[in-house]
């Protein structure tokens, strides 16, 4: 089909960068001469309907892709596409003008849904699709009416897998009913790890009948869980530092063996204290791959600071706007720009002082930690990380990772970075550009921390 340049140029008249929107739909129709543009939908030659909606911000901003499935289709979710059809790769989670375009994408769906069909043909019994009819008898089972479940999920009420929570202390509580406020769980565990018996938040909680929540003291209860999340802590006033610390490892000893023996498949999610040394304390113990263990790290102050840069600028910085590093007073902010031939680029009409607003950003963001509810800010943290990857949503974080080979850092300590979560854990890791300054001050942290873990006794 011939390229029509000039019907385009109309179509995409509102365009912000229309011309350079036009020039890659003319490479797109070189490499894919079945394509035919169109406002709404083509497809690709594999026979798996696509949407791909170019947005007005392209080619800076990524396109919104959607399976379109046919009235015999069934999407499969899985890790790279949800229950709606929407498409989630690699490429578009790393979205950088000139070095990505549609046609980069298009190979990247091409290798992707080769390997995992992302649609499979509808299986039918009388008229009605095994996937339907599946759901409706699980919904009867449970006694809901017909109406009841058309009222469920047109909420879009939607609870996936199993958490378990290791800690009934202020912050196991505050992580517990966050995670049951996002409905985001179909089973929620809270494990008590101390001496004593069940605290009053936790008894308060088996009290007045939490529904989908089991108590208890006994890792039992923990079985299946695709989530494991540690709160407990041992700190207390009279004690050094490392007596303290060895203390704490001393108490996942315990801990992180009962977590993986019953839940074998789990991701866990540290957000016991000090984070980036109970994260490679968990780790060790656990005997996982490091992409399944991840600490709380700089999620929050991340994404304070995203939501701060963007309220002010009125525009998205989640793709740039990072706090990394060390978590605590040795973290770094990094706020870069799109990339274009080697170099930033800023938009003048969005920002004038790059470094100043980074600096009022950050400012404000330390003003939060002080003045916020530490509890109750880290649990909604671990319930947005517990989302993530619950719903395999691979969506990036600011999570403590292990950093070896990175930045020059050569040995096994965990710290902050940009990855790419999903139900199987880290997916990928970004590591921005950082200046010399920063790097040194990330290498700092990770000999620090390394001198920390040889003292210990893991």
């Amino acid at each position: 089909m011939e390229f029509n340049e000039k019907a385009l140029i109309k179509q995409l008249g509102k365009y912000k960068f229309r011309d350079l929107t036009v020039e890659e739909l003319k490479n797109v129709h070189k490499k894919f001469p079945e394509l035919k543009s169109s406002m709404d939908v083509y497809r690709s030659s594999y026979n798996i309907p696509i949407r791909i909606w170019i947005l007005d911000s392209h080619p800076f901003g990524p396109p919104l892709c959607f399976l379109q499935p046919t009235s015999n289709m069934v999407i499969r979710e899985g890790k790279h596409v949800d229950l709606q059809g929407r498409i989630y790769l690699p490429y578009l989670q790393h979205w950088s003008h000139p070095k990505t375009d549609v046609v980069g994408l298009l190979h990247e769906m091409i290798t992707k849904f080769e390997e995992v069909p992302p649609l499979y043909a509808k299986p039918s019994i009388d008229g009605i699709s095994l996937a339907e009819l599946n759901t409706y008898l699980a919904d009867i089972s449970s006694g809901l009416s017909d109406i009841s479940r058309r009222s469920k999920l047109e909420a879009g009420e939607q609870r996936f897998g199993k958490v378990t929570v290791l800690g009934d202390g202020d912050l196991g509580m505050a992580c517990a009913m966050s995670i049951l406020a996002k409905e985001v769980a179909e089973k929620l565990a809270v494990v008590s790890t101390s001496e004593n018996a069940i605290k009053g938040g936790s008894l308060d909680m088996e009290v007045f009948g939490l529904p989908r929540v089991e108590i208890s003291n006994d890792f039992s209860i923990s079985a299946g869980s695709n989530v494991v999340i540690i709160t407990a802590n041992t700190w207390s006033g009279e004690e050094s530092y490392l007596k303290a610390l060895q203390s704490n490892v001393d108490l996942f000893r315990k801990i992180i063996p009962n977590a993986v023996r019953y839940s074998p498949n789990c991701v866990l999610i540290v957000a016991s204290q000090p984070v980036d040394v109970m994260t490679h304390v968990g780790w060790k113990l656990s005997g996982f791959s490091s992409h399944r263990v991840i600490g709380t790290g700089c999620n929050l102050n991340t994404q304070r600071f995203q939501s701060v840069l963007g309220k002010h600028l009125k525009a998205s910085v989640e793709k740039e706007a990072w706090i990394i590093g060390e978590h605590g007073e040795n973290e770094v902010a990094v706020w870069q720009g799109p990339e274009v031939g080697g170099g930033k680029i800023r938009s003048p009409d969005i920002i004038t002082d790059h470094d100043s607003w980074k600096q009022l950003a950050y400012r404000v963001v330390k003003g939060l930690k002080e003045k916020g509810q530490r509890s109750w800010s880290v649990g909604l943290s671990v319930a947005d990380l517990t989302e993530t990857i619950l719903r395999n949503l691979g969506r990036p974080h600011s999570v403590s990772t292990l950093m070896r080979n990175r930045y020059g850092i050569s040995g096994e300590v965990f710290l902050s970075l940009p990855c790419m979560l999903t139900m199987a854990g880290v997916e990928n890791v970004t590591a921005p550009v950082l200046s010399q300054d920063e790097e040194a001050k990330l290498r700092s942290s990770a000999a620090t921390l390394q001198s920390l873990l040889e003292q210990l006794k893991i």
